[in-house]
């Protein structure tokens, strides 16, 4: 007897077509599982004889055999306990399971159905391969219900899903309101006028914000580098759709989604402490999960104390900043993860943190100075678009509570740029301008006769390197997108050069 039910599994955030074939023939009374299975799924067989027994079923007294095709892909995780109970189900009690279900569930030893990760990916891949039905764990049926165009089952037990082919449980397809999980998505319970002065970090945080620009906060401890960086998320614009799912598909990878709220409606803000690895960076293990710097896609990744992360760690960020991907390679194979963030680092300019504090003396050595700052490479910094110095708040700005503008005008200012940049390259897979092509920054970047004339003597004066030149009219296209400008002038120019270099310190 033979019988074969469709599921799916996840390779790096993208799904997969899995056929789960049944067989059932005379021998010896066991459970095989072949087509590449992990260790979890050869655990399914004990999960599922429990779960088989506890529900009332009767385990055929034979050679049961499971072949999870395509046999060349590895499988994961727990996603097949259901359609494999549901096939032995099928085969020995004659019990009708169309085959144009999708089904997906991990058993527990009393029959339960728990959630698994990845459902999202499996859903939206599958759809485009033309299936519309899906059967899954209550917990995740939120979770592929956003998907438009195709009917979400969410079932608790697996004696409900076999009531439900029966035909003795009436079961609706999920339904969501996304309306109501994006209401509420641009309040914060933090502004920006809660920073006193730094008017110019605050303008820096504006332009990283409306073109993705990498930034760094340089500064004396105290000086509000991490409440600038925190407050950043609050003046970005929203996510789009496209680009929610986006994220929530790699959440839904990681196993991090609520199930309560089931799609990532905010840009994500993720700050790994500073004894983070480069795995837990990069995304990586046995079986290989998305790390912060994936986590954080369409969003902010803020390290602070930056020197103080691993050489690897810090490296580790060339590829994604240069690609917008991240690459891991293990024994079994390489898995690619999107990893478009808004880098924000912060770091005190010394071991001390002092030197540049016109109020507190510095105690190192030029040796010490020197020293720290090498542990960020020249490469590292070249892809760094703004350097900012955060100086103490001035008495006055203290005082005087001094906020400037908040959240919300800022963000105003910041969407406009960026439906500017929509506009500019809605016909190219760039986004923003921190990713224009050379081809783009030609097509895309006029300049004044002035503004080239002051380029032209800042190459000579400042040594830019190829990357940095470039990096200075990305940044002078966003400043002039923030004024509404459609030609780069000087003063874009000027204000774009005086984030590539600090007086302050002598090496930044």
């Amino acid at each position: 007897m033979f019988c074969r039910l469709k599921s799916g599994g996840v390779l790096g955030i993208d799904g997969f077509e899995v056929d789960v074939e049944v067989d059932i023939s005379n021998g010896l009374p066991q459970i095989s599982i072949v087509g590449l299975p992990d260790k979890a799924i050869n655990e399914a067989k004990d999960r599922v004889r429990s779960a088989l027994k506890n529900s009332g079923f009767q385990i055929p007294l034979k050679r049961i055999t499971i072949n999870l095709s395509p046999s060349y892909l590895k499988k994961q995780g727990t996603f097949y306990d259901l359609p494999i109970a549901l096939g032995i189900i099928k085969l020995s009690n004659g019990i009708n399971i169309p085959e144009d279900f999708v089904i997906m569930g991990e058993l527990s030893l009393d029959g339960k159905i728990n959630s698994v990760k990845g459902v999202l990916p499996v859903v939206l891949s599958l759809k485009k391969l033309g299936y519309k039905r899906f059967i899954v764990p209550q917990g995740n049926s939120k979770e592929a219900a956003i998907v438009d165009g195709v009917e979400v089952y969410g079932f608790e037990s697996l004696m409900e899903v076999v009531g439900f082919f029966l035909g003795e449980i009436k079961k609706e397809p999920t339904r969501v309101n996304l309306e109501e999980f994006f209401k509420d998505v641009e309040s914060f319970d933090m502004d920006l006028s809660e920073v006193y002065g730094q008017y110019e970090a605050k303008k820096a945080i504006e332009i990283a914000a409306a073109g993705f620009h990498p930034i760094m906060l340089i500064g004396p401890p105290g000086t509000g580098k991490s409440m600038l960086a925190k407050r950043l998320i609050t003046i970005m614009p929203p996510l789009t759709f496209e680009e929610a799912v986006e994220v929530t598909r790699i959440y839904s990878v990681a196993g991090l989604l609520d199930e309560n709220i089931p799609i990532i409606k905010r840009r994500p803000f993720r700050s790994p402490l500073t004894n983070a690895s480069e795995s837990a960076l990069v995304g990586g293990g046995t079986i290989p999960q998305p790390g912060e710097i994936s986590l954080a896609h369409r969003g902010v990744l803020f390290l602070d104390e930056f020197p103080e992360f691993s050489r690897k760690a810090i490296e580790s960020l060339r590829q994604p900043l240069e690609d917008g991907r991240v690459t891991v390679s293990r024994v079994g194979g390489r898995i690619s993860y999107p990893a478009e963030f808004l880098l924000v680092v912060a770091m005190n300019p010394c071991p001390c943190g002092n030197y540049g504090n016109p109020y507190k003396p510095c105690v190192c050595t030029p040796l010490q100075l020197k020293t720290y700052q090498s542990r960020i490479s020249g490469p590292i910094m070249d892809r760094i678009d703004l350097r900012v110095w955060v100086n103490p708040v001035e008495k006055e700005d203290l005082l005087g509570m001094n906020s400037g503008e908040t959240s919300a005008q800022v963000r105003e200012r910041v969407i406009k740029a960026v439906e500017i940049q929509r506009q500019r390259f809605k016909n190219s897979k760039t986004k923003y301008n921190s990713r224009m092509t050379n081809e783009e920054i030609k097509k895309y970047c006029p300049m004044t006769q002035e503004a080239k004339n002051l380029l032209k003597t800042a190459i000579e004066k400042m040594n830019l390197t190829g990357r940095g030149y470039m990096k200075v009219i990305k940044v002078s296209r966003t400043i002039a997108d923030l004024e509404g400008e459609e030609k780069i002038a000087s003063h874009h120019i000027a204000q774009a050069l005086q984030y590539r270099i600090k007086e302050k310190t002598p090496t930044l």
